[in-house]
């Protein structure tokens, strides 16, 4: 079945299920609190529903004393976008829309520890979950359920422009 750009049925194929897998960050766009676009790079676990991103509020063994300033701007414009693609060629793009929740815990968000062992491997995880292990630390769990996504390797799934 060849499913249309926007169907989220396309989380499933294999492009979408290697690039939600991978160690590429996910480049978040939305728009600051002073109403200018901004991308931020993040890592990120995927659930099977959500893709989750994290960001301190505080953590004093970092030196991250106060919140991170996308937090707010995300609660008060919660429509963003979000892209994982290769810098191989041809290069494989997962795109996805959709609105965030923001919820703060205490200590660390369990998918930033996950994104963690992901990204800096089980040793170099491990020593970055330890080195935010406070009392006082707080993050902010950034989940989006995808509303709109977009899949394009330019083998099977070129961009709109290119296919006429």
């Amino acid at each position: 079945m060849d499913l249309p750009q926007g169907d989220v049925r396309l989380l499933e194929t294999d492009v979408a299920q290697r690039l939600l897998h991978s160690t590429i960050p996910a480049r978040l766009a939305f728009t600051a609190v002073d109403g200018t676009p901004r991308i931020m790079s993040s890592w990120f676990a995927w659930t099977g529903e959500e893709l989750v991103m994290a960001t301190y509020v505080h953590c004093p063994p970092m030196g991250i004393l106060r919140p991170a300033a996308r937090i707010r701007a995300l609660r008060e414009r919660p429509d963003v976008a979000v892209s994982i693609d290769t810098d191989t060629q041809p290069p494989e793009v997962l795109l996805l829309r959709g609105r965030v929740s923001v919820t703060e815990v205490e200590g660390m968000v369990p998918e930033q520890a996950q994104a963690a062992r992901r990204f800096l491997g089980e040793e170099g995880g491990a020593g970055y979950v330890a080195g935010a292990d406070h009392p006082e630390t707080r993050m902010a769990r950034i989940a989006l359920r995808p509303a709109w996504v977009g899949v394009i390797d330019f083998r099977t799934r070129r961009p709109g422009v290119m296919t006429g």
